[in-house]
């Protein structure tokens, strides 16, 4: 265990040392694809911009000189988080791993590896994890999670409870196992205790039901959804609840967002996507999830739902 803590500490360290000669781009040149997509095409790291990089680069040093001070479980998901970031999942996944051995019983690192099984679509092995994570979770209380990222408030909204139950339902969503993530979207609802948790988990919810063809029990729970919400994160989400509601044309979803036009897109259209298939049209619904996957923004859930769907529906 130690020997393999030391490892991955001295390949950490020597990643940094490379970052520092100029033109080596160790940390974004990956060995190989991250990940191979549901139909069978390999899946590389973004492009970042240098500025994207420097910042990236600078995050994941810290994580780990505070990993190196101190291999807590809270600073083994850190740097695994920053891994993950730049793009490097396959590391992010092993710095989760080299953590289990030392906290076996820690669902936190369940849940963050979880995810990162989701994005490289390994499905199987994400509800493997998330089916721990649930199993070891506190269920009586709400654990903050911090952001990798911050929101425009700097507030951390979402909590490591929903993260398992939201990731879990996923999974089995993108498995096309909808029964059993509508189920884990139910539950879900219990720990999404704000408007951005309960727009995401309903939007999810009200997906699976459909296609489950549960249309009355979608609509009720659609239904449990406000004209207005202030929403600070879930914007997308909200956007399309409020269309599968007939509240918004589907002409705006796909009003994306500049900053990042392949994820909005992504999970935006998406959306409109599910709102052609819902309603009989195939061929538009095939030619929307056609035009996410055009897109070199291969992480996204909506992205990765519309592979899982391309394959699906053929």
């Amino acid at each position: 265990m130690f020997k393999k803590c030391f490892y991955l500490l001295i390949g950490l360290c020597l990643l940094q040392s490379a970052c520092k000669q100029g033109n080596k781009e160790t940390l974004m040149e990956l060995d190989g694809a991250q990940a191979i997509s549901l139909k069978g095409e390999p899946l590389y790291a973004p492009k970042l911009s240098a500025k994207q990089k420097e910042r990236l680069r600078n995050n994941l040093k810290l994580a780990v000189y505070d990993f190196t001070k101190e291999p807590s479980e809270l600073n083994t998901i850190w740097v695994g988080r920053r891994h993950a970031y730049l793009g490097d999942y396959k590391q992010a996944i092993e710095v989760y791993s080299n953590g289990l051995e030392r906290f076996p019983e820690s669902y936190r690192l369940y849940r963050h590896r979880g995810h990162r099984y989701v994005s490289t679509r390994q499905f199987d092995k994400a509800i493997a994890d998330f089916e721990k994570a649930y199993a070891l979770m506190p269920r009586d209380t709400l654990e903050i999670e911090p952001d990798g990222i911050p929101n425009r408030l700097n507030q951390p909204l979402s909590n490591t409870q929903f993260n398992i139950l939201y990731h879990y339902g996923l999974a089995h969503y993108l498995k096309g196992e909808f029964g059993k993530a509508s189920i884990l979207y139910m539950a879900c609802l219990n720990y999404s205790d704000n408007p951005d948790l309960k727009v995401a988990t309903t939007d999810w919810l009200y997906m699976s039901l459909m296609r489950e063809g549960k249309t009355a029990q979608a609509e009720e729970f659609l239904a449990t959804i406000p004209d207005s919400l202030e929403i600070i994160e879930n914007d997308s989400y909200y956007k399309r609840l409020r269309m599968y509601q007939g509240k918004l044309p589907f002409e705006e979803l796909f009003k994306t967002n500049e900053e990042d036009v392949a994820l909005s897109l992504a999970t935006q259209g998406y959306g409109v996507a599910n709102w052609y298939l819902y309603n009989g049209d195939t061929t538009q619904a095939k030619s929307i999830y056609h035009q996410i996957l055009s897109g070199d923004s291969w992480s996204p859930f909506g992205y990765i739902a519309a592979e899982a769907d391309m394959v699906m529906i053929q």
